[in-house]
């Protein structure tokens, strides 16, 4: 399962690597490791045992969650994690709670923020011998990870009235549907489906629309189409072999990655990741446990 579960995620490219997860590397892969909160460490640990009981050759950096806001970073996670994960190119997360008050960000805000991650993506596929409603759902989602209504941006304006904006750029968006149609080609999917609310916000989802179009017309191989989020979760509920990779903003992909873990059978059945591409070929990629 293990096996299956790394090729669908990474593909048959990244198993193929001997350094990727061969004890005859000759020299161990660093990442760093965020043990996280709550059940994080339990987790974490168990994670460190299969890997040495599958002979990675695997150092481990760990890092934990400060007891003090970080003046360089605004939140409980040190400069110095941040640095380990920009060396090494990947790290392991475990669950992170951002402890309620003033004065510091979110844990996994900082996390994207401050790393760049802009993509995060979650196959969602059903597993042989696992009992679920649906025995034929195979998708991907692609959230943008950077702005959206999680861009952080909150304030009272008067006493009983508080404003959130909501940030789209074209950069951003640009990239995550590349990413996208890059992923879907890559792994020989068929369509890439923009997930929005463009008809009630026309201005912000409708940019991160026309920035999908402008890339769809570089893959015409790939089949695209746009839809509304509330009739996709209807789609989904219904039929998801409807679909095959959706790409989405910030919001409307923490929203729909979940429900398609309800799908399979649970969030610990979709493993994600989170991706930020340094150069051509190079990426630092973050992956949550």
């Amino acid at each position: 399962m293990a096996s299956q579960l790394l090729r669908r995620t990474f593909g048959s490219r990244f198993l193929a690597n001997p350094r990727a997860f061969s004890s005859a590397a000759s020299t161990p892969i660093r990442a760093t490791l965020f043990p996280g909160d709550g059940i994080g460490p339990e987790i974490a640990d168990s994670v460190k045992q299969i890997f040495q009981a599958a002979d990675v050759p695997i150092e481990w950096e760990e890092h934990y969650v400060g007891t003090e806001i970080d003046p360089r970073t605004q939140s409980f996670l040190t400069w110095e994690s941040l640095e380990s994960v920009r060396k090494n190119k990947v790290g392991l997360k475990g669950p992170m709670a951002t402890p309620i008050g003033k004065g510091h960000r979110s844990l996994n805000l900082t996390l994207r923020k401050e790393l760049n991650l802009y993509a995060n993506v979650r196959p969602c596929y059903s597993l042989p011998g696992y009992k679920t409603r649906y025995d034929n759902v195979n998708l991907i989602t692609i959230r943008e990870n950077t702005e959206g209504e999680y861009s952080g941006l909150e304030h009272q304006v008067v006493r009983g009235v508080v404003e959130s904006l909501k940030i789209i750029t074209r950069q951003a968006s640009l990239r995550v549907a590349e990413y996208a149609f890059h992923y879907a080609k890559a792994h020989g999917r068929e369509r890439v489906s923009a997930i929005h609310k463009a008809n009630i916000m026309q201005k912000t989802d409708g940019l991160f629309l026309k920035c999908c179009r402008e890339v769809a017309e570089k893959y015409p191989e790939i089949t695209y189409e746009e839809v509304v989020i509330d009739n996709c979760c209807m789609m989904l509920v219904k039929n998801p072999a409807l679909f095959d990779v959706l790409v989405m903003p910030n919001l409307y992909g923490d929203i729909i990655s979940d429900l398609c873990a309800g799908l399979i059978g649970g969030l610990g059945l979709t493993p994600r990741y989170f991706l930020y591409f340094i150069q051509r070929n190079v990426k630092l990629t973050i992956i949550s446990i």
